[in-house]
């Protein structure tokens, strides 16, 4: 059997995308192993059973002290070298990262062996982990197109993979704006979005009534916002529902007019595989500002309006959600243009690139 290590640090946004090639190489027959950390272990319960599971050794000097930095360098030499032994007895035919620190020791391990090597990122500006290995490896596997890369790495489009619930929804109808019930969607992340819940309810009450009456909202907002937020929507006479989270987004962004949303990686590549209108706000304070380069394909094709965060207020989100829902025409056509820039495929063009390498000599 043919062996795949996948490397993948603590984070969903990693450990998600790290999940769907895993369990697509297994039903191809291969042995797949998952190199993460302690928190990264925690994120592993939806992995298929048959993954091998284990924990390297890393570090990083965002968090800590002094001593805690000073630390850093002996423990990613140590994860590396504890690494390329295990790599010498049991040689992986494939490595692929996924980025975080706990990607470290089975890149820089397969590095020094010689090993085929790729590395997948998610957003459209490199992680500081793939950055350093962008040149080390055969193919940057982009999720968000175009990415930015550094000169000499080779990138290639794959998409970011999508739960299989939202595949279940690709290219669903789209029931363009009109003089009916219409369906405002509002998600900030897992965790909701302040800004969004401190303007979005005052944009929407702020439309015209002959729109305003039409409208539904489903707003995902913090724990600490939802009682505020609710009372806002009542009291200004406009139906919705607000959540700390949504556990059936797909379903909910199919039946959407309008999708108001931060740019994360995973809800850039859903609206774009559903195919839905847009306004998108990316997080000012995100590492390298990769939310806007998120937003960057989405908005050149025509399929959603970016609203810088410092430019956010009620006047400006009111201007674009009306232009939005009072011209069915441009709504479809923006419909049309984000389920352009989609890949609901993006599992199968990872599996694809992996196959391939595997048949290469070693870089």
């Amino acid at each position: 059997m043919p062996y795949l290590l996948i490397a993948a640090g603590g984070t969903g946004g990693h450990m998600f995308p790290a999940q769907a090639l895993a369990e697509a190489m297994l039903q191809k027959g291969w042995r797949v192993r998952l190199s993460t950390d302690a928190r990264g272990a925690r994120y592993t319960g939806g992995f298929p059973h048959s993954t091998e599971i284990v924990e390297a050794t890393s570090a990083t000097f965002a968090r800590g002290g002094l001593a805690a930095k000073a630390l850093v360098g002996p423990k990613i030499a140590g994860g590396v070298t504890s690494m390329a032994m295990q790599m010498m007895r049991d040689r992986p035919d494939v490595v692929v990262g996924f980025g975080g620190y706990p990607s470290i020791p089975a890149l820089g391990a397969a590095t020094l062996l010689n090993i085929p090597r790729m590395i997948h990122e998610q957003n459209g500006v490199l992680g500081r982990v793939n950055q350093l290995f962008a040149k080390r490896v055969a193919q940057v596997a982009c999720g968000v197109w175009p990415t930015d890369l550094p000169d000499g790495a080779k990138g290639v489009h794959t998409g970011n993979p999508v739960r299989g619930a939202v595949l279940e929804r690709a290219a669903a109808g789209y029931i363009p704006p009109g003089d009916y019930p219409m369906s405002v969607l509002v998600m900030g992340g897992s965790q909701g979005a302040r800004i969004l819940s401190d303007v979005v309810p005052g944009a929407l009450a702020a439309l015209p009534e002959d729109l305003r009456a039409y409208i539904r909202v489903a707003h995902q907002a913090r724990d600490e916002d939802g009682e505020r937020v609710t009372a806002f929507y009542a009291d200004h006479g406009i139906r919705a529902e607000v959540l700390p989270f949504f556990d059936d987004v797909p379903r909910r962004m199919s039946d959407a007019q309008l999708v108001i949303s931060r740019s994360g990686a995973s809800s850039v590549a859903d609206i774009s595989v559903i195919g839905r209108p847009s306004i998108l706000v990316p997080f000012a304070a995100a590492a390298g500002d990769h939310q806007t380069a998120n937003a960057r394909g989405l908005v050149q094709a025509g399929g959603a309006i970016m609203i810088p965060e410092n430019l956010l207020d009620v006047a400006a989100l009111t201007e674009q959600i009306t232009a939005v829902l009072t011209n069915p025409e441009a709504a479809q056509k923006m419909a049309r243009a984000a389920l352009s820039t989609g890949a609901p495929d993006a599992t199968e063009r990872l599996v694809h690139l992996v196959e391939e390498l595997a048949q290469k000599e070693t870089p």
